[in-house]
C-alpha cells in the first residue's frame, strides 16, 4: 500500500509543477528574476567603494601638490602670468572695440575703492565716457605690487588711462612716461626668478609684454 501511494502521488506533483511553474522547470525560469536584484546591490556596493577610493586618491594628490615647493612656485608664477595677461588682453580689447565702432575707447585703472580695478570705457559724441556692457570690471589681487605709469583722465575721472582711437593709435600717449603697467610678486623674486611682468603701450598702438626681475 505504501509503495502504491508514492507511485500515485508523483505524477500529480509533476503535473502540478508543469501547470503552475513550481516544479523543477518552474524554478529554473523563476531563478533569474532574483539575480538582477542581487547583482544591482553588488554593483552599488562596488561603486560606493570605488568612489571612496577616488576621494582618498584626490586628497592624497592635493596634499602632495601643496607640499612640494617646486609645484607651489610653479603655481605662483602661473598666477602672476594670468594676472598680467588679463591686463594685456584688456588693452587689446579696447583697441579692437575702438576700431570696430569708430569711437575712442580707453582702459581706466581706478583705485577709488582701495584696490586697483580696471575696465573699458567708450567716449560718446557728447564727450562723456561710459563703461561699455559685456566687459566686466577686473581687480588686481592685493598680493601683487602694481605700478601704473599712465596719464590721468582728461575728464577729471579718478585713476589712470590709456585711450585708443579708431585708427589704433594711443590718443593720450606721453613720451615722458614709461606708459606701462608693472606687476610684481616678491615671492618669485626672492627665489631668483623673474618676478615682474610689464605691459608696455606705445603711441602707435602696439602693446608689448615682457618678464623682468
Amino acid at each position: 500500500m505504501y509503495a502504491k501511494r508514492i507511485y500515485n502521488e508523483r505524477p500529480k506533483e509533476k503535473r502540478k509543477g508543469l501547470r503552475s511553474g513550481k516544479g523543477s522547470q518552474g524554478a529554473k525560469i523563476a531563478a533569474p528574476s532574483d539575480r538582477p536584484v542581487e547583482a544591482g546591490v553588488r554593483m552599488k556596493e562596488r561603486g560606493f567603494t570605488f568612489i571612496e577610493a577616488l576621494v582618498v586618491v584626490a586628497i592624497i594628490g592635493i596634499l602632495v601638490l601643496f607640499s612640494s615647493p617646486g609645484i607651489q612656485n610653479a603655481l605662483t608664477v602661473r598666477s602672476l602670468e594670468n594676472e598680467a595677461r588679463s591686463v594685456l588682453t584688456t588693452f587689446q580689447q579696447a583697441k579692437f572695440q575702438a576700431a570696430r565702432v569708430k569711437l575712442d575707447h580707453r582702459v581706466r585703472f581706478d583705485d577709488s575703492s582701495g584696490r586697483w580695478a580696471y575696465f573699458i570705457e567708450q567716449e560718446f559724441t557728447d564727450g562723456t565716457w561710459h563703461e561699455i556692457p559685456g566687459f566686466l570690471r577686473k581687480s588686481v589681487r592685493s598680493r601683487y605690487a602694481i605700478t601704473i605709469n599712465l596719464p590721468n583722465p582728461e575728464d577729471g575721472a579718478p585713476g589712470k588711462t590709456a585711450v585708443f582711437s579708431p585708427f589704433g593709435s594711443v590718443v593720450n600717449y606721453d613720451p615722458n612716461l614709461l606708459f606701462n603697467i608693472s606687476l610684481q610678486d616678491a615671492r618669485i623674486t626672492t627665489k631668483g626668478q623673474p618676478g615682474t611682468r610689464n605691459i608696455y603701450v606705445y603711441g602707435g598702438g602696439s602693446i608689448r609684454y615682457e618678464k623682468a626681475s
